[in-house]
């Protein structure tokens, strides 16, 4: 088990700073009152770097290593909300672990998370902090994401934390009629626009179009 204090936090990593940044999420137009209390009790300044953990609570993008960076509670939330509106999805898998922050707000607000991420070290970094978390109901993979996770589908949501130009047809085809899908849409280099898509029964895709954001790219491949 993880020491409590350090779950807590002291000083700029404390529960006080939680509370502002909820506030502020709250300002920007979050207003789904069980993905603000979420992001009022998971602990951000653990999914980052200890060196920026006085910068866990500010509402911003950070680098974790591997040229991969930790999205702004803003979008996490942002994202969150989409995918739990107005239904309570049971199954969810998500695109790219990254530092494991949006599977630990996932892991309280469904029953199962499935989360792919290509990248060993990130992989193996939130496997023991999954673990010390007791997040027990998160189920990761090591693999390449746009192959989605077949023995698992079918999805009642999909979430991808990196962008491509096209949602690729596997994941696509592992989400059930009805899902809904969140992801960051274009190409490195160009707006991206964060976008909610709706499987229907013919199994195209209802689109709606949310903000513009900024995601790192979606790669292929494992490393």
């Amino acid at each position: 088990m993880m020491d409590r204090d350090r779950i807590q936090g002291i000083g700029m990593t404390s529960q006080r700073t939680r509370e502002r940044l909820v506030r502020h999420l709250g300002d920007r137009g979050i207003r789904d009152a069980r993905v603000l209390n979420v992001m009022r009790y998971t602990p951000r300044h653990l999914f980052v770097d200890e060196a920026l953990s006085s910068r866990a609570y500010e509402d911003t993008a950070l680098p974790i290593g591997f040229g991969q960076t930790i999205s702004q509670p803003w979008v996490v939330a942002r994202m969150t909300e989409e995918l739990i509106r107005d239904w309570n999805p049971s199954k969810v898998l998500e695109i790219g672990t990254g530092s494991g922050y949006q599977a630990a707000v996932l892991a309280e607000l469904v029953d199962q998370v499935y989360t792919i991420e290509r990248v060993r070290g990130l992989y193996e970094r939130c496997r023991n902090l999954f673990r010390q978390l007791d997040r027990h109901n998160i189920h990761q993979r090591l693999g390449d994401g746009a192959d989605g996770w077949p023995s698992a589908a079918p999805f009642d949501a999909i979430l991808l934390t990196a962008a491509s130009e096209r949602v690729p047809d596997a994941l696509v085809a592992q989400l059930r009629d009805g899902g809904r899908l969140v992801a960051p849409v274009g190409g490195q280099g160009e707006s991206q626009m964060l976008e909610v898509m709706e499987r229907r029964p013919d199994g195209t895709l209802a689109r709606q179009s949310l903000s513009a954001v900024a995601f790192v790219p979606m790669r292929e491949g494992t490393e």
